[in-house]
């Protein structure tokens, strides 16, 4: 029998209220050194909290902790660092909890179903918005390249410009002097994305310069080349390209990930 430690991720929306509800687990056997992670996939839970849940911004920190896994350095305090980072108080780790189990591999998915599932019937879930699609491939793309695990993941835009920016840029990476951002955008489901993206990337790129010594370049991702009679499109086309963004598709993904290999030497 193996003795093994686990402890739960807690979204906590309302530190007043205390309330929170749980959306991933984490368990370790120092016997065999075996470590995972489970993630909720079921964000209906999520939602009866807070109905404006950044479904995206959660799922991008189980990207950064899932990248501790890849590394090998998932420990309980290295897991804490990243969400006192970058997430402040909005996500909470519970206290240590002990089991006994024959196989931790078999355990973990246990403690998933116990703690993470809803009562949802199964097969039925929340479609992702137009958005996540786009990140989805996004990510997609550059896992097949090899370079996702070393790419920058859900960039706080606060980081470069002012506190309290909830700005998050999708995903980057820096080669040779620039920083290279992606961010995935749908305006013909959000109309106003592209006047926020446009709007705080003169203070991103000014940021960029002064704390990294490299200029920026950020590439917004659109699902499809408009048409020429769309007006709202063309209207959010010009608006990036008037605050210097480039704009890409998703045909050229993969492009654009074979260029992150080489740049970053994978």
């Amino acid at each position: 029998m193996h003795q093994c430690e686990f402890f739960l991720l807690r979204y906590v929306p309302d530190l007043v209220k205390d309330e929170f509800v749980n959306i991933g687990v984490v368990l370790s056997d120092s016997r065999s050194q075996f470590a995972d992670l489970r993630f909720t996939t079921d964000w209906a839970r999520a939602r009866c909290l807070n109905p404006d849940v950044d479904v995206e911004l959660l799922e991008a920190i189980h990207s950064e902790i899932r990248q501790l896994f890849i590394a090998g350095g998932a420990t309980r305090e290295n897991i804490s660092r990243i969400i006192n980072d970058s997430f402040s108080n909005t996500i909470q780790l519970s206290p240590l909890k002990a089991c006994l189990t024959a196989s931790p591999q078999e355990e973990i998915g246990k403690l998933a179903r116990l703690y993470l599932e809803s009562s949802r019937p199964k097969g039925i879930s929340r479609p992702r918005s137009a958005r996540q699609k786009i990140l989805a491939q996004m990510q997609e793309e550059f896992e097949s390249a090899g370079v996702w695990a070393s790419m920058w993941k859900n960039v706080p835009a606060a980081r470069y410009t002012h506190n309290g920016d909830p700005l998050r840029i999708d995903c980057g990476y820096k080669p040779n002097g620039v920083v290279r951002l992606f961010h995935a955008l749908s305006p013909a489901t959000d109309p106003d994305s592209a006047k926020v993206l446009a709007f705080s990337y003169p203070q991103l790129a000014e940021g960029i310069y002064r704390e990294e010594r490299a200029s920026a370049e950020l590439t917004a991702i659109l699902p499809e080349v408009p048409e020429p009679k769309n007006d709202s499109l063309q209207f959010a086309l010009a608006t990036l390209e008037r605050s210097s963004i480039q704009i890409g598709y998703l045909p050229d993904l993969p492009v654009l990930a074979d260029r992150a290999r080489r740049e970053l030497r994978v």
